[in-house]
């Protein structure tokens, strides 16, 4: 134990001697945690909207003001052509265009049913979808009204009958933002990079400065060797995990709904997945540049695809939905998103703590299996 004491304040000394280092453990997920939270917005609150008002009458002027009283739609510019309205979408100006036909109000005052075209520029498809829902909205309103104009000027009783009412009630995220459902996602992605990157650099830093040789003279054994980089390097990502959350909670005002010590107990789970990982990383790279670009492109990226951070695992095809069982970020992520929003306990995420323990096992096992404290 005292050979592991050790070795343990040895590396921790070493991290405390390099400045540019602390920075980059310490400071550096502070700021992506904070520019990733505003960035990782996919609310739509400004939608850029062109009107081709080809009637220009009192009802059309009051329709295209229905669009800019929603709150959601500015309307930036009243063109006279579809030769502009092409031009605006082309150069990606405008998101929707609205082309209100000739004959707009007397259509309507005849009662007819009148038409209305919608130009999307749909290369972002969640803002057109989105955009779409809104102008829907706006349209049944205003045919309403319009249909209660009518039945009152024509002195037409409007028959009393029984009608649904929706009582909408959002749970977990009341005001339904993205950036709530994204922080804890972007809080498993920080300690996922922080562990990974070092320890996969453990090792290749210590045949690079030559100190590898001098430790494999000593009488350590491999296990001392193992534990004392995974124990200070586990420390190091508790660091990280404890310093991000209080950004997230006091910075963006999330409140961690569940349970501190569940989460700190499946965060140690999860580190000691990303420390296997880094640690067979660290054994088949000759230099730390070559751990680098293993760990980011090899583990990483694939990892940060796969595990729904981003992207929907149940709209991804079936074999790769296969493949993402073998991602401890997926299930760090959900575990995470159901204790932070949902206060939801074992209980609920049983299954997903006990892959990260079997994958936490396994993959440290297998790394240390593969580790050797010879020189190749």
């Amino acid at each position: 134990m005292k050979t592991i004491y050790q070795f343990i304040i040895k590396e921790l000394l070493q991290v405390k001697r390099d400045k540019k280092m602390r920075v980059v453990i310490f400071i550096a997920p502070i700021l992506q945690l904070i520019f990733l939270g505003y960035a990782a917005n996919m609310d739509v609150n400004v939608i850029h909207t062109t009107i081709y008002d080809q009637d220009k009458t009192s009802t059309s002027r009051v329709f295209s003001n229905r669009f800019e009283q929603s709150g959601y739609f500015k309307i930036d510019y009243y063109v006279n052509d579809y030769e502009e309205v092409t031009e605006l979408l082309n150069m990606g100006k405008t998101l929707v265009a609205i082309v209100i036909p000739k004959d707009f109000e007397k259509r309507i005052n005849r009662r007819e049913t009148t038409p209305l075209q919608t130009l999307f520029e749909g290369s972002d498809g969640n803002k057109a979808s989105i955009a779409l829902g809104y102008i829907q909205g706006i349209t049944t309103d205003f045919s309403k009204s319009i249909t209660m104009d009518i039945k009152d000027k024509l002195g037409m009783k409007i028959a009393v009958s029984g009608s649904l009412i929706p009582e909408v009630r959002v749970w977990y995220n009341p005001e339904m933002k993205t950036r709530n459902y994204m922080l804890p996602g972007i809080l498993g992605l920080l300690l996922m990079i922080s562990t990974i990157s070092l320890m996969s650099m453990a090792v290749v830093k210590e045949r690079e400065i030559g100190t590898l040789e001098q430790l494999i003279v000593t009488p350590i054994k491999n296990y001392q060797l193992i534990l004392g980089k995974l124990i200070p390097f586990t420390l190091i990502g508790f660091a990280v995990l404890l310093i991000v959350m209080v950004v997230m909670t006091q910075w963006f005002g999330i409140v961690v709904r569940g349970s501190i010590p569940f989460l700190l107990f499946a965060s140690l789970l999860f580190v000691l997945s990303n420390l296997g990982i880094g640690l067979f990383i660290s054994t088949v790279s000759k230099t730390q540049q070559q751990a680098m670009m293993a760990s980011v492109f090899a583990v990483m990226m694939p990892m940060i695809y796969l595990s729904g951070f981003a992207f929907p695992i149940e709209n991804m095809p079936r074999i790769v939905q296969y493949v993402t069982y073998l991602i401890p970020l997926k299930y760090y992520i959900i575990i995470l998103r159901g204790i932070v929003l949902k206060g939801i306990g074992f209980s609920s995420l049983w299954f997903e703590t006990l892959m990260l323990f079997a994958m936490g096992i396994t993959l440290l096992i297998l790394s240390s299996l593969r580790f050797s404290k010879k020189l190749e």
